[in-house]
């Protein structure tokens, strides 16, 4: 049999990847730096200067909090369905083999630790696990197992402690590395992360323990180290019944995980979705004014030193605003990101003060009894389990119209009032998928202004082409190629602006931008160009003053991020932690394209925007946050792969594919070519009845 800590062997890979994959996008690592400094800025705790303003704020942090875990709405405590599956005796200790349901069907595996000798209601703890994987073939027996030594040393000192298993290496496998290695980009679109089924997991745990006549519910406390550790700052931050606190390993700085690369020894189950753009000390406030340890080591590469004494300060100043500075504690102890047994100790003496208000030395060692088959709950698997699909069901999706759910009733409730609809939509999708985007709120204004950097003409045999470059926010620069006939007459490139008079902003993935490169530009010979890209460009430009502009936003076309797929995956993770995702940032690209065109095109032009596509998502969104377009093109491109915009929570807002649609088609003319329309009963319900003003046709 072999046990293995899985949080090692991420340490490991992480060490070996020295050049992390930042390294080789020094720009991109400039606006990661950036975007950090300003989310370290807004979301500081010395803002807070009085108590009453902390206080008046915290409940709507904590409501934040579960939303971003995914836990807004919170589901309901259905019943837990507890059962004891056996028990194992020691001599001055006895464990409980149980397991409970947190939802119907999510199975959550525990050991509860209890003395021999209960003279009446005991301190608890509960303690959730790290990544250590106990297993032997495909058998899991829970990383409990990993742990034990932690319930039965609590159990051995007059507590009660109940061990859970995680998603991920619990006795039913489920997934914590869903973008990690997975590439389950859609979690970001429906909002999901494992946190929030650890939260909830925590959440029913204690549920439980108040259920059993053994424990004190008022000297409730919660440990674990590392991913327990992450888990402990969940529940210790949303549930008021934790009265004493000690993360071990488990939090640091947000330009720790960010900038300084500690994300990539790090899976999906740290994070919460980062709508609201906190920075962890945030999550830690809240525990406040709760006796809290911050506990780590100090050689800990995942857990970086300066990070977790950053966040310690942060938290340190709320806790003087309760004059409560005892309650809060920071131990630093020597080694790497191990249990070691120093930690323990300081874990168990914070534990003792607090809940048993016991100053005296430790003098037990905590020590494995067992071995991990004998702390197995189940024998054989449920059939009815849920914890291998969770992250498909466990953030409920929005119909995108508030009281339906079918095509029908949201056709009918749309046609009421289809413009307060728009309305009430776009601004659920700036607060909850788009708050990122720098001209969101007054305390982004400073970096609205698009900056053009220069225009330079391009000529070859059949094409003019204007390049424009431009940033698109601070330290992104991009640029966009507008493309006409060849004209023998001289010209500057603005006068060939100036002189078009249709103009089509096209919306170019890697494929489209390399067949454009190979077509127009000459570029990378060994690339045969796209027949069908080739022949929309000659068929948008064939007339006098018709023009396509070609772009393509940060991280695609000749500034395409540099790295193997491992590190561009971690790239992409990096977006989730700054509040956002690669597509959304996209879309602000594209919205700044157009404001650029805008400003150098003659007043009366006609400009469209273009993507090719089955939903045309990206343009579709990117259409409703400015002025009118003359169009809305989705067109059919032989070639083109079917791509889905994952964007920050957009299935929490509208799970609907042609709802983007319908959106835009209220400001824009929206036009499918008819390859590539989307499935469209909702839409085809509003187009055919005419109290619809929106304008979405098939067509060319």
């Amino acid at each position: 049999m072999q046990y293995l800590s899985l949080t090692v062997l991420l340490l490991a890979a992480t060490s070996m990847a020295a050049d992390r994959s930042l390294n080789e996008n020094p720009e991109l690592a400039k606006y990661f730096a950036a975007e950090v400094a300003n989310i370290e800025r807004l979301s500081s705790l010395q803002k807070y200067t009085t108590l009453e303003q902390w206080e008046a704020a915290k409940p709507k942090l904590r409501a934040q909090l579960f939303d971003m875990l995914g836990l807004n709405p919170l589901p309901e405590r259905t019943e837990l369905r507890p059962q004891i599956q056996g028990v194992l005796e020691e001599a001055d200790f006895r464990v409980e083999r149980l397991q409970f349901q947190s939802r119907p069907g999510l199975y959550v595996t525990a050991n509860l630790y209890l003395p021999k000798t209960i003279d009446g209601p005991l301190p608890t703890v509960l303690y959730v696990c790290g990544h250590s994987a106990q297993k032997n073939g495909n058998i899991s027996y829970g990383n409990k197992a990993g742990y034990q030594h932690h319930g039965a040393w609590y159990a051995r000192n007059g507590y009660a402690c109940l061990t859970i298993d995680t998603l991920q290496l619990g006795e039913i496998p489920g997934v914590h590395h869903g973008t990690y290695s997975h590439d389950r980009w859609w979690w970001n679109s429906r909002g999901y992360t494992p946190a929030g089924v650890e939260a909830w997991n925590c959440i029913r745990a204690l549920d439980y323990l108040e259920t059993r006549p053994e424990v004190d519910a008022k000297r409730l406390g919660v440990t674990g180290r590392s991913g327990g550790g992450a888990y402990s700052w969940w529940i210790a931050a949303l549930d008021d019944r934790i009265q004493c606190a000690v993360p071990v390993a488990g939090i640091t700085s947000l330009r720790n995980h960010v900038v300084d690369g500690c994300v990539e020894g790090h899976c999906d189950c740290m994070y919460l979705v980062n709508t609201q753009r906190w920075d962890y000390a945030t999550v830690a406030a809240l525990v406040a004014p709760r006796p809290l340890l911050i506990s780590n080591t100090d050689k800990d590469s995942i857990f970086p030193l300066d990070g977790v004494v950053a966040v310690h300060q942060e938290v340190r100043h709320i806790y003087d605003l309760y004059n409560k500075p005892r309650h809060l504690g920071l131990q630093i102890t020597e080694g790497p990101h191990k249990d070691t047994q120093e930690l323990r100790i300081h874990s168990f003496q914070w534990m003792n003060r607090w809940l048993k208000q016991d100053e005296s030395l430790i003098e037990k060692t905590a020590t494995k009894f067992f071995e991990p088959p004998q702390l197995r709950v189940f024998a054989d698997l449920p059939s009815d389990e849920r914890n291998t699909t969770i992250d498909e069901t466990f953030v409920p999706t929005s119909f995108g119209v508030p009281g339906a759910n079918n095509s029908a009733t949201a056709a009918e409730i749309v046609l009421q009032n289809p413009q307060q609809w728009q309305q009430d939509m776009l601004a659920e999708l700036r607060n909850t998928c788009f708050r990122a985007w720098p001209d969101f709120g007054t305390q982004w204004k400073a970096d609205n202004t698009v900056r053009l950097e220069r225009v330079e003409l391009l000529k070859n045999e059949n094409f003019d082409v204007v390049r424009i470059h431009f940033t698109s926010q601070q330290h992104v620069s991009l640029s966009m190629d507008v493309v006409a006939q060849r004209s023998e007459d001289a010209v500057s490139p603005e006068q060939l602006l100036q002189s078009i008079t249709n103009l089509e902003l096209f919306h170019a993935d890697q494929a489209h931008w390399k067949s454009y490169a190979a077509h127009v530009l000459g570029a990378a010979p060994e690339l045969k160009p796209g027949i069908a890209f080739a022949e929309y460009l000659e068929q948008n430009i064939s007339q006098p003053g018709h023009a396509v502009a070609v772009f393509a936003p940060r991280g695609v076309g000749a500034d395409a991020w540099v790295g193997d797929p491992r590190k561009l995956r971690q790239i992409e993770r990096r977006f989730q932690l700054i509040g956002t995702t690669s597509d959304t940032m996209r879309i602000w690209d594209i919205r700044r394209a157009l404001q650029v065109l805008r400003s150098h095109l003659p007043q009366n032009h006609q400009l469209s925007l273009a993507e090719s596509g089955t939903t045309g998502t990206a343009v579709m969104l990117a259409s409703l946050f400015d002025a009118p377009v003359a169009a809305v093109r989705v067109v059919s491109l032989e070639g083109s792969e079917p791509y889905e915009c994952e964007i920050l929570n957009l299935q929490r807002v509208l799970s609907v594919a042609d709802i983007p649609a319908a959106l835009a088609a209220l400001q824009s003319p929206v036009v499918f070519t008819s390859a590539t329309s989307p499935a469209s009963t909702f839409l085809d319900q509003l187009t055919q009845d005419n109290r619809w003003p929106g304008k979405t046709a098939q067509g060319k």
